[in-house]
């Protein structure tokens, strides 16, 4: 599969982001923008717009154009890591695949990209190229519309004003903030997203919200394989995934 410029991005993005962390955690004077080039063999230019995107992410930081250092987003993402949910969440995703023989996963929402958590083991399967970390896009994949599901059409459309739908996702991927919302209300009575080759070709993805105690959303559990594997079953699945979300979230499940 070709790489997609985002894609890209996330990768050397994660690369520049380790390479902080590294030299901080091993009390290595910090780099800046031309050393942080030479060390991963990179562009000058393109480290300078990266680490600024990762600086307005508060994944890094930057002191009156001094040395990068890790940032305040980061440590609350690294803490998240470590919440009960995500911890429970492995034997929930092997659960899933054992009942359905479909891969799954765990995501959150980091503005108008979906962050993977994890992953169940069986990503040797066609498509299977997922690793914790992968970014996609919020619009156009099950995990990422099931992250949206309290937002209303405009919030959609505020979410989404700047994005830049040309030319991302599948055959079915929506192109505007209207089409997602439309998306989001066909959906809505059957209390799960169905996602049918929206992000890829051929891959079908069904997705659930899961919910902290207090209702807010706070990651979406997912399964995804072909047609014949999913759409016959979607009830099903989706009463499944609905029970693996309660358990992760110790909160209310939203019912189908």
């Amino acid at each position: 599969m070709e790489v997609s410029p985002e894609a890209s991005s996330l990768g050397q993005g994660l690369r520049l982001v380790r390479m902080v962390t590294d030299r901080e955690k091993q009390g290595r004077q910090l780099l800046g923008v031309s050393q942080l080039a030479a060390g991963l063999d990179m562009e000058q230019s393109r480290v300078s717009r990266l680490a600024q995107e990762l600086c307005d992410l508060g994944l890094l930081e930057r002191v009156d154009r001094g040395p990068f250092r890790t940032g305040p987003r980061f440590f609350s993402l690294a803490a998240s890591l470590n919440s009960t949910w995500v911890q429970k969440s492995p034997a929930e995703l092997e659960e899933l695949v054992s009942a359905f023989g479909l891969r799954s996963r765990l995501s959150v929402r980091e503005g108008v990209r979906v962050l993977l958590l994890r992953s169940s083991t069986n990503n040797s399967v066609l498509g299977g190229f997922a690793k914790p970390g992968m970014v996609t896009p919020v619009w156009c994949t099950g995990s990422g519309r099931a992250l949206l599901w309290d937002h209303s059409p405009k919030d959609l459309g505020s979410l989404l004003r700047d994005v830049n739908f040309i030319g991302v996702g599948g055959p079915a991927a929506a192109h505007t903030a209207p089409e997602v919302a439309d998306l989001m209300a066909r959906d809505r009575p059957g209390g799960y997203v169905l996602a049918a080759e929206e992000f890829e070709h051929g891959v079908w993805e069904l997705a659930v919200p899961v919910r902290a105690e207090d209702g807010r959303i706070m990651a979406a559990l997912s399964v995804l394989g072909s047609r014949s594997g999913v759409e016959a079953n979607a009830p099903k699945i989706a009463a499944v995934l609905h029970s693996s979300a309660q358990r992760l979230s110790g909160g209310p499940a939203l019912e189908a």
